[in-house]
């Protein structure tokens, strides 16, 4: 190309773009710095909602668990309740964009503009950024949960209890599963495959807010809490793989075996091996921890482990909370213990409580209002399933053998509740759409109730149960009193005095 063509093609590009002529030297570095400010100021709106929220979940869960706890109610009930009222249903203080969908809609992002001055063009960006935020602490909070039970319990009696933990998670899925689908089926005409759906978010246990409440009222070291515990652990395995089963076939029909085995294949080889690898290299973690010389050396790398193991269950489709678990047990078996126990709990007081709020906001209680038409088919459905999620998974405490003076009852209520694990069987059922209207809100009535119900009913078959033992002891003291005395009248002939001072004194 000559120079005079290069020439009349520069005039032409410049005469139909004249603003050339005027442009900065520096307007291009503007816009990249322009956008660069833009994510600073909105990074600290993200941080000022975190702030506000953490506020929120806090002083609700302290107030609610304080009012339930001088009511004798387990205080994570209190922090569910909490949750409700600042959730969804009432104040919408901590709400979700798969909830409310608009970030205007929430209060906090409200007070952020007349506070802050947020601008409402990027409000709805920082509220779904903050709510990402929330809902990956209470993930974590989770984790911690299950890291400080894992840390609580004895491995030695989970595998003895092992055989009958497997009975009670193995019939607590099978029973509520076949229960559910068949009778959504027969009696309110629902299709097989919206049916099967249901039926599987009936198979869940709720580990975490089951762990909590026995930790609780001091349970989590007996053999009916070690029972709950192994059996609740299992039931997350068998509810992933059920949830697995049941998404392949909303979304094909058909249902993907191979998948199935890869499952039931990683979980087996991810507890065992996690369990027996963590035996073998525990004493170095102890060597190793003991020759360091930093603040903090214990609970920090206890925490590495911990999370390298929830994040190797992540990464095979698992749940973290199962690595947790198991590096609390691992971690359990080594001398470090105790101090570990104490320095994890201050760590779990703080973030534990952000998880029970998140799942009680969550909680739309607008599906339970008979006024709208549309909620009575579902309630009705609802109290179809809540009976056969309480019933099914009751029945699994009756089915432990060889053991002897056993809380089977407290067993089955222990296995009650659904909670987040529950609704994420209905989120994905929404998501698939295979779910009418009706049956979504019908399992997340099912979901709510067993939440709440699960918790009082706990405490109140382990008090009953102490009480008939305490009887038991009591009757027992009285016949051996009895029989003494009897000895003591057939050698002296005082038998009569004997028996009457050894009955008043029983008696008082």
């Amino acid at each position: 190309m000559s120079s005079v063509e290069c020439m009349v093609n520069f005039t032409n590009v410049v005469t139909a773009n004249p603003a050339i002529w005027f442009a900065s030297p520096y307007e291009s570095t503007m816009q990249p710095l322009l956008a660069t400010a833009s994510e600073a100021e909105k990074g600290s709106f993200v941080l000022a909602g975190v702030l506000v929220s953490l506020i929120v979940i806090y002083l609700s869960a302290k107030l609610f668990g304080e009012l339930c706890a001088r009511i004798n109610l387990p205080p994570v009930l209190g922090e569910l309740l909490g949750g409700v009222v600042v959730g969804v249903s009432v104040l919408k203080l901590i709400v979700f964009p798969e909830s409310l969908g608009e970030g205007a809609d929430s209060l906090i992002v409200s007070f952020l503009q007349a506070t802050a001055g947020l601008d409402p063009e990027i409000s709805t960006s920082v509220f779904e950024s903050q709510s990402e935020v929330i809902s990956v602490l209470s993930e974590l909070g989770v984790i911690l949960l299950l890291f400080e039970i894992g840390l609580e319990s004895d491995l030695k009696e989970l595998i003895r209890v092992g055989p009958q933990a497997a009975i009670v998670a193995v019939v607590g899925v099978v029973a509520p599963f076949a229960l559910g689908t068949a009778g959504l089926i027969a009696l309110f005409n629902v299709a097989t495959i919206p049916a099967v759906f249901a039926g599987a978010a009936l198979t869940a246990t709720s580990i975490g807010i089951t762990a909590k409440v026995l930790a609780e009222i001091q349970q989590l070291s007996t053999k009916e809490g070690q029972i709950i515990i192994g059996a609740a652990v299992l039931d997350d395995v068998l509810g992933i793989i059920v949830l697995a089963v049941v998404a392949s076939l909303a979304k094909t029909g058909e249902i993907d075996v191979l998948n199935i085995v890869y499952l039931i294949g990683g979980a087996a080889a991810f507890l065992v091996g996690a369990i027996l690898i963590g035996r073998l290299i525990s004493p170095y973690f102890v060597a190793l921890v003991d020759r360091m010389e930093t603040r903090g050396e214990l609970i920090l790398s206890s925490l590495v482990f911990a999370f390298v193991l929830s994040y190797i269950a992540s990464a095979i489709q698992l749940e973290a909370i199962l690595g947790a678990f198991a590096a609390g047990l691992i971690l359990a078996e080594t001398d470090k213990r105790k101090e570990l126990e104490e320095q994890v709990v201050p760590i779990a007081d703080m973030f534990v409580p952000i998880f029970f709020v998140v799942v009680g906001a969550g909680t739309d209680l607008s599906v339970l209002n008979p006024a709208v038409p549309s909620n009575r088919e579902g309630l009705i459905m609802a109290l179809f399933l809540i009976a056969i999620a309480i019933v099914g998974k009751v029945i699994t405490g009756f089915t432990v053998f060889g053991q002897g003076n056993i809380n089977r009852l407290a067993i089955g209520v222990g296995m009650v509740p659904r909670g987040e694990v529950g609704l994420v069987f209905a989120g994905v059922g929404s998501a698939s759409g295979v779910l009418s209207e009706s049956l979504e809100a019908a399992i997340i009535v099912m979901v709510i109730m067993t939440t709440f119900l699960a918790p009082p009913m706990l405490r109140f078959v382990f008090q009953d149960g102490e009480e008939d033992a305490t009887a038991d002891m009591g009757s027992a003291a009285l016949e051996g009193a009895n029989g003494q005395a009897m000895d003591a009248s057939s050698s002296d002939g005082s038998g009569g005095e004997a028996v009457e001072s050894v009955q008043e004194s029983s008696s008082s």
